[in-house]
């Protein structure tokens, strides 16, 4: 019985009043009896020692308590009884005048007339299903339930395995994000629509929270006394199947010193087919709990749920889009479906479908809902003329004169709002989720820019090669057959897709570490695009760890490999294996896998996919040998590229080199290359000088110097890269300190008498420059 007086915790303090000649029972908690002042709780709280704060514990624990284990047949619970505290009885007949006696025998017979009424009515209650599981049947019949598209064979093999006489309880297992729940859920509907075998027309299904069942248990014997409550009312009924989301936490739930957790006590009536569960898990967590204890795991059959393909995941949304589209009040267009299932397939690598593609659609369309100025009006004007219909109604009912004045006043903004919903209607009726949407969500998800998303694939690699050798000069061959590998396997012409691979040979300073710098902008442009690695830090053996994460029992276990755990936070970028002459052979036998496979499972198990990834090696073997022109029409390209090839088969393996798509050899940089890249590094000082409002300008015979300057070098364009910060940029940088205050305008660098001259227009100081032989600065 519930206090009459705060409707919050158990009553344990009976008291009758007399009103005329009807005596009324009524039941009070301590602390409402504390607060009006009862003498007798006041005197055994007194003598027991009990002070506020333990009267507050005492009744919370006594509410808690009495949920789990309130049983109305308990002798305990008759008028007066508490499982927990003793009853204080006053006023009752006993303690009565015997002139009260009569009044007080009318009230005791109508007190327990009405209990024996509640008993009968509460025959068929249920009352712990009420409390700790939700009804799917209900939830299905008020329209709260999703239906579900497909799965006919994983919801044909769950009834079956429902309608066997024993151990007739189906475990669905599956990764997290493929339907799971939403086959229960599916079933409940199934069964509300009679769309089962007649076996099942008459079941309900119970969802199981397991929280709420745990919640509260100080006492001992108390969680256990609330799971036989719940499987005796399940016997009872003999139409309800419990479906139990995480079943593993089963395993756990309730332990304590000397208690039994839930699973042991779910074992008995599951084996001889009293109840019957559908339980809910990965296929991680069953091998760890359930498949650990055989006596549970013989209790359940196994149902896989597999992940769905791309073509079931599309008739799935377009079974679930009109939920979305009433939620968000937006339309989602059918040919929209197929690019959110594909989108969320190549870009969300680390979760399942449909999960994902579904997550893709709701937050696309609440992206469409937030941006639309028509719906946000909308929905300010609808509140509007609620309010104003309201103040119509308000004005009507207010008693004596009506004032007619104000009343055609709220009539008339009414006419004008209506109007103005009108006008807007056909507008909000007609707001779709577009190709944008998605690519603006993924962009948020991913850090790819959404201008890289709605790209397709035939379109990022057209024109590679052309834009590519805009900045890597004197690589042509190189850039080709680069762009061409990745042509291969973007378009998908094999059916197992793999990332593509590179050796990068050639000696330092020719371009092969900006090659990947510009293919990792080219292609993905995203946050960090380019993931490298240097392998000079794996020379020992045992350094392989660092890359997939260490094993079990060793330290560091729980830290993510640097290699797995950066690929899968950006499963969009080209990883690069600086010097990979430097690594231990067992470390790169890592790579084998992932140049096959485009997969590898790290440390804990978990599997990185390098499907999307571009991954290149790069080496200087080969290129400090001396070149020897032995032989008639060999060029010397041919020769360098000889040696780089037989100097990279001595350190790995014929069977990793297969497996590389391209092994491309870089040439030495020419006298006209160089002075190509020459203007490339000038227009890299071109933008700050800009932001000083400075002009630069520079002519051939200043980039032919340069090359000069810096041809004949061992590190070929890095050589140059030097030469242009000692002569070029330290002398623009002192030309500008040494002239703070006079405004330089223009800045040209030439030559004269095959000296390298830099002229500084804007101001009247001449200033001498030691590397660069002369310098002029004009007025």
């Amino acid at each position: 019985m519930i206090c009459s007086k705060c409707n919050k915790r158990p009553a344990v303090v009976f008291m009758t009043r007399i009103e005329g000649e009807n005596s009324i029972n009524e039941g009070i908690c301590l602390v409402c009896a504390k607060e009006l002042g009862l003498k007798p709780v006041d005197d055994l709280m007194k003598r027991f020692g009990i002070n506020d704060e333990d009267l507050e514990a005492l009744s919370d624990q006594m509410m808690n308590f009495d949920i789990g284990n309130q049983d109305d047949d308990a002798p305990g619970f008759e008028r007066g009884g508490s499982p927990v505290f003793p009853s204080f009885i006053m006023n009752s007949p006993k303690n009565n005048s015997n002139d009260e006696s009569e009044g007080s025998d009318k009230g005791e017979k109508t007190f327990q007339g009405k209990r024996r009424r509640e008993k009968k009515s509460e025959g068929q209650s249920r009352k712990f299903l009420d409390t700790y599981c939700d009804n799917l049947n209900r939830k299905a019949i008020e329209g709260r339930l999703d239906r579900i598209v497909g799965r006919e064979k994983e919801i044909y093999r769950t009834l079956q395995i429902l309608s066997r006489r024993q151990k007739n309880n189906p475990c669905l297992i599956g990764e997290a994000g493929v339907g799971k729940t939403a086959i229960a859920e599916g079933l409940a509907l199934k069964i509300v629509n009679g769309d089962v075998p007649s076996k099942m027309l008459k079941k309900e299904l119970y969802l199981l929270d397991l929280t709420a069942l745990v919640a509260g248990t100080q006492f001992r014997g108390q969680f256990e006394s609330r799971v036989k409550g719940l499987i005796s009312e399940v016997k009872a009924d003999g139409n309800i199947i419990l479906f139990i989301d995480e079943i593993h936490n089963l395993t756990g739930a309730g332990d304590a010193e000397g208690a039994m957790n839930a699973a042991n006590i779910l074992k008995p009536p599951l084996s001889r087919g009293e109840i019957q569960v559908i339980g809910a898990t990965t296929f991680n967590e069953y091998r760890k709990y359930i498949e650990s204890d055989q006596a549970l795991e013989r209790r359940f059959q196994p149902v896989k749920i597999e992940e769905p393909s791309i073509e079931d995941t599309i008739e799935m949304l377009a079974g679930v889009k009109e939920y979305y589209e009433d939620y968000h009040h937006v339309k989602i267009p059918d040919e929209l479906l197929e690019q959110i299932a594909s989108l969320s397939e190549r870009y969300i690598t680390d979760r399942f479908l449909p999960d994902k593609a579904i997550d893709l659609l709701d937050e696309a369309a609440a992206s469409r809902a937030l941006e639309s100025k028509e719906l946000f009006e909308y929905e300010m004007l609808k509140e509007k003329i609620s309010k104003l219909k309201a103040e119509e109604e308000a004005e009507k009912d207010e008693e004596g004169s009506v004032d007619y004045e104000n009343l055609a006043r709220i009539r008339s903004e009414i006419i004008l709002t209506e109007s103005e919903i009108d006008d807007l209607k056909e507008d909000v009726e007609n707001i779709y989720v577009t190709s944008c949407d998605l690519a603006k969500v993924i962009e948020l998800w991913t850090g790819i820019p959404a201008n890289k998303i709605e790209e397709s694939e035939y379109k990022k690699v057209a024109g590679l090669a052309d834009s590519i050798k805009k900045k890597i000069i004197g690589q042509d061959e190189a850039v080709e057959l680069v762009s061409n590998a990745i042509k291969r396997t973007r378009v998908g012409l094999q059916k197992r897709r793999r990332p593509a691979s590179f050796i990068f040979v050639g000696p330092t300073g020719v371009g092969k570490t900006e090659l990947v710098k510009v293919l990792a902008a080219e292609l993905f442009s995203g946050v960090e695009p380019l993931i490298r690695i240097d392998m000079s830090e794996y020379m020992e053996k045992h350094a392989v760890s660092r890359l997939i994460g260490s094993p079990p029992g060793y330290v560091g276990y729980d830290e993510a490999g640097q290699l797995t755990e950066k690929v899968r936070r950006r499963p969009y970028s080209v990883v690069l294996f600086d010097e990979i002459e430097k690594a231990h052979p067992d470390v790169m036998n890592i790579l084998l896998q992932i140049l096959d496979e485009g997969k590898i499972s790290d440390a804990q198990g978990r599997t990185v996919n390098f499907e999307n990834t571009i991954i290149v090696m790069t080496s200087n073997a080969g290129s400090t040998d001396r070149v020897n022109l032995t032989g008639f029409g060999r060029s010397t390209d041919d020769v360098v590229k000889d040696k780089s090839r037989k100097a990279i088969t001595e350190f790995l393996r014929p069977e990793f080199i297969s497996r590389v798509d391209e092994v491309v050899v870089f040439n030495p940089l020419s006298e006209e290359s160089l002075v190509k890249i020459a203007s490339l590094m000038l227009e890299e000082i071109r933008e700050p000088l800009e932001s000083k409002s400075i002009d630069l300008k520079y002519d051939n015979s200043a980039l032919k110097k340069l090359a000069e300057l810096s041809e004949g070098g061992k590190y070929a364009a890095r050589d140059l890269r030097r030469t242009i910060r000692k002569t070029v940029e330290d002398e623009i940088a002192n030309i500008l300190v040494d002239n703070i205050g006079k405004p330089i305008r223009e800045i040209n660098i030439t030559t004269r008498e095959d000296k390298l001259v830099i002229e500084a227009s804007g101001s009247g100081l001449m200033y001498p420059i030691d590397r660069v032989v002369e310098c002029t600065v004009n007025v």
